[in-house]
C-alpha cells in the first residue's frame, strides 16, 4: 500500500527551463555580460545537464558543478571571467533561480488531490539556497510534509545512501509504501530502482528510455499520476 510519495521538483512539478532562463538573463543583466546569441540559454542549459549528470555518477563534487559549468559557459562566449565572478554569478543564479516560479501543468491539481490521502516529500538533488527559495515562493513549502535536498543530506540522487535517510526520516523502511515521481531517468528512476520502490516517470516530451533503467509507470501529464495511484490502492 502506498503511504508516502516522493517528488522531484525541477522539471517535474516546476518549469526549470523557464525558470533558469529568467534568471541567467537576469544575471546577464546584473554583471553586465553582454552575450550576442539567441542560443545562449540553450547551450548553457545543455552544458549544465552534462554537469549534474556527472554529479550523479559521482565524477564531479557539487562545488564543480555548480562553478565549472559556467567557466565553460563564459569560455564558450569568451567572456573575460575570474574566479570572483563565477562564485558572486553563481550565487546570484542561485537566489534568482527561487525567485521565478513556473509550474508545470496540472502540478498544484494533483498535489492538492493527493494531500487527502497520502504523505507527501521533496526529495531534490538540486541546491539548497535554490531550492528554499523555490519551496518558499511556491508555496510548496506549506504543501510537502517533509523536504530533502541532498545537499543536506551529504549525498545525492540516485545513489541507494539517499533514500536511506528519507526512508528513516519518514520512519518507514518499507519500499512498498513508497513511489517517486520525476523527470531524469539518471536521478529519479534509477534512485527509484536503487531503493526498490516504485517509480512514475514524468515524460512530456515522449523521451526514449534507452537506459536500463526500468520504468514501472509513464506519463506525459502530471493529470494522470492520481489515477496511477489510485489504481495501485486498489490492486490494479
Amino acid at each position: 500500500m502506498i503511504k508516502y510519495i516522493l517528488w522531484d521538483i525541477d522539471s517535474t512539478l516546476l518549469d526549470f527551463v523557464e525558470a533558469e532562463r529568467a534568471a541567467m538573463l537576469s544575471g546577464f543583466d546584473r554583471f553586465e555580460i553582454m552575450i550576442d546569441s539567441p542560443d545562449a540559454i540553450s547551450h548553457y542549459n545543455t552544458i549544465n545537464e552534462s554537469y549534474w549528470r556527472r554529479l550523479e555518477t559521482g565524477e564531479l563534487t557539487r562545488d564543480q558543478v555548480l562553478n565549472d559549468r559556467f567557466k565553460e559557459f563564459f569560455d564558450y562566449y569568451k567572456i573575460d571571467w575570474t574566479d570572483q565572478l563565477v562564485y558572486d554569478f553563481n550565487h546570484y543564479y542561485q537566489t534568482e533561480l527561487g525567485n521565478h516560479i513556473f509550474f508545470n501543468e496540472g502540478a498544484r491539481e494533483t498535489l492538492d488531490a493527493l494531500s487527502k490521502d497520502y504523505k507527501q516529500y521533496a526529495v531534490t538533488n538540486g541546491s539548497k539556497t535554490a531550492q528554499t527559495g523555490k519551496l518558499k515562493n511556491s508555496g510548496l513549502d506549506k504543501v510537502f510534509d517533509g523536504v530533502f535536498i541532498s545537499e543536506d543530506l551529504g549525498v545525492d540522487k540516485p545513489n541507494k545512501e539517499f533514500f536511506d535517510i528519507v526512508f528513516e526520516q519518514i520512519g518507514s523502511k518499507d519500499p512498498s509504501e513508497y513511489i517517486i515521481i520525476g523527470d531524469s531517468l539518471t536521478s529519479d528512476m534509477r534512485g527509484g530502482n536503487n531503493a526498490g520502490i516504485r517509480t512514475i516517470w514524468y515524460n512530456p516530451q515522449g523521451k526514449k528510455n534507452d537506459t536500463d533503467v526500468v520504468i514501472d509507470y509513464c506519463v506525459h501529464s502530471l493529470y494522470h499520476v492520481v489515477d496511477i495511484i489510485e489504481d495501485l490502492e486498489n490492486g490494479q
